[in-house]
């Protein structure tokens, strides 16, 4: 069996679309490495060669592989009227049944110039004998067809195929540099680190932890958000970094104005993270901010969030409407691992009445309070880096994370900070 893909955008890149071509023929080698499948490069195309028998896993995996444009399951045959009508025939009434109508028209294409007839003269010509063969199935309608028979006239044989598939689009993965995402336990980052993944960006995690504050079942949440992220790019693994917060956490809720937490939390997060970034050549940071879900997402918040960072910030879901998150989430599905009840430092406590145009003085205000720079290189100097398999059941437990108490001395414990 074969399947057709089609780069799409890939072909726009002038000098460099060598590159982005070899770049997704290595990850569709990658990720068929385990199945008995041959991938040609055609240069504009790629062909797949397998088995009928793994054609559910193929397509599957197919929409895992970024810088796909779409993609066709084509049936090869000689260069011969015959032999091309009969295949027709068979792959239309695979598809119609036996007592229904459809409209369909017959679509040519000419890779071979040479041909005798034109596109346009050989889809007259073979519309009529399959119509003839088909005992009044098929109605022509030209402008809007149910069924669009593709005939692809190459040189050295023809493919015959019904429709299309679009695959994920974008670019292939890691072409575009290396970005930091934050991610949390909800429904929007993931959504954001997608997104990312797609226009080629290599991705790296940041996750920030405050376990006994937050339960220990939010971190393992984010393994398994990392888990299904990590499908999308070549050898299906991913970097989680995670970074134990609970000192600057306890440290926020004792010292800094209620209405204020939120926002000087987030900025304590992005000067981490983008040190972090600094320190192993990650090139921007990515958060799954949108704006106005949240009083952190208005836009004097996100102003004041971001000046403590010189980093380039992508918020891929920015402009989205909630609903278009989740159905994305939906997808990929990450939606529901993240639906599942387990804070994480962002939501573990929300104050009462949260600022929503906060100003940069007050920040700086609250935050000399306590020695934030301190707590940040000890925060720094403790990160653990997993490296998630798709495939692999992590326990964290096994990564060095020994926490005894169980989730009612975790919710005693928060109850008992003290709280401005």
């Amino acid at each position: 069996m074969k399947i057709l893909v089609r780069f799409g955008e890939l072909m726009l890149k002038g000098k460099n679309q060598r590159m982005f071509v070899n770049k997704l023929i290595s990850h569709l080698k990658i990720k068929f490495n385990d199945l008995d499948v041959k991938v040609i490069n055609r240069r504009t195309q790629a062909l797949l060669e397998f088995d009928e028998f793994n054609l559910n896993e193929v397509e599957k995996r197919l929409m895992e592989v970024p810088g796909i444009f779409s993609y066709s399951v084509i049936y090869e045959v000689d260069k011969d009227d015959e032999i091309i009508l009969n295949k027709s025939i068979e792959l239309l009434n695979s598809i119609v049944g036996e007592n229904t109508k459809h409209t369909f028209k017959v679509e040519t294409k000419r890779t071979d110039k040479n041909y005798p007839k034109t596109s346009l003269e050989y889809s007259m010509y073979i519309a009529p004998k399959i119509l003839n063969k088909m005992n009044d199935k098929l109605i022509v309608d030209v402008r809007n067809p149910e069924i669009t028979l593709n005939i692809d006239i190459r040189f050295s044989s023809v493919y015959i195929y019904v429709g299309s598939t679009r695959g994920l689009g974008g670019f292939p993965s890691k072409i575009a540099g290396k970005g930091l995402l934050m991610l949390s336990g909800g429904i929007d980052s993931p959504v954001a680190g997608f997104l990312t993944i797609k226009q080629g960006v290599d991705l790296e995690l940041i996750h920030f932890e405050s376990t006994p504050l937050t339960p220990l079942e939010s971190i393992n949440k984010v393994i398994d958000l990392s888990k299904k992220l990590s499908v999308y790019l070549p050898h299906e693994r991913i970097k989680l970094h995670v970074v134990p917060f609970l000192d600057i956490h306890k440290t926020l809720l004792d010292k800094v104005s209620d209405s204020y937490i939120i926002t000087i939390m987030r900025r304590m997060m992005y000067r981490i993270a983008e040190r972090y970034a600094n320190l192993n050549n990650i090139d921007i940071l990515i958060n799954g901010e949108a704006i106005g879900q949240v009083a952190s997402q208005t836009l004097k918040s996100i102003k004041v969030v971001e000046n403590v960072t010189n980093l380039p910030i992508i918020r891929p879901v920015s402009t989205y409407d909630k609903l278009d998150i989740i159905n994305i989430a939906k997808d990929i599905d990450t939606y529901n691992i993240s639906i599942k009840p387990f804070n994480d430092c962002c939501s573990i406590y929300v104050p009462k009445s949260p600022v929503i145009n906060p100003d940069i003085k007050t920040c700086q205000l609250e935050e000399e309070k306590f020695d934030y720079e301190k707590l940040i290189n000890e925060a720094l100097n403790n990160i653990m880096t997993l490296t998630i398999n798709s495939k692999d059941h992590i326990d964290l437990s096994m990564h060095g994370f020994t926490f005894k108490e169980s989730y009612e001395s975790l919710v005693k414990s928060f109850d008992n900070l003290k709280r401005k």
